[in-house]
């Protein structure tokens, strides 16, 4: 008879699981004191990547650099926001606009009860740009 599980001994590896709609932490009092404040990151991303882009050419080399200016800019602005224990992540794309279609994805662990994301996109004549924030909660 074949032997299924962790041998003779050892312990089992811990199990992770994903939380139901409903459930809470474990610990009692556990999460964020202040939520990420989307509103606010919402905000901002209207304001820095349509100033930066508003009135932009698509050209390949300066919209590199605009996409990495806008991601700082916008990251300097969310910390400024001083929600404490939120990991912040700004991934910010910058393409030329030419009837292409365009799909994008991303993962990660994520915790529906404290994490969150705001999403921001931007189209002019002849580019677009997507910007997204994760606010991630450490515990």
């Amino acid at each position: 008879m074949r032997r299924v599980g962790p041998a003779p001994g050892t312990a089992s590896p811990p199990q992770l699981r994903a939380m139901e709609g409903g459930e809470t932490p474990a610990e009692p009092g556990s999460g964020p004191a202040r939520r990420f404040p989307v509103a606010a990151v919402d905000e901002i991303l209207r304001d820095v990547v349509g100033s930066a882009l508003r009135e932009r050419r698509y050209e390949p080399g300066p919209c590199r650099e605009a996409a990495k200016d806008i991601a700082e800019v916008v990251k300097a602005r969310v910390k400024a926001l001083a929600v404490p224990r939120y990991k912040i992540v700004v991934v910010a794309h910058v393409g030329q606009l030419g009837g292409q279609s365009l799909q994008m994805g991303s993962r990660c662990l994520w915790d529906p009860q404290s994490d969150t994301f705001s999403s921001y996109v931007f189209k002019n004549a002849s580019l677009f740009a997507v910007t997204n924030v994760y606010g991630m909660y450490l515990e």
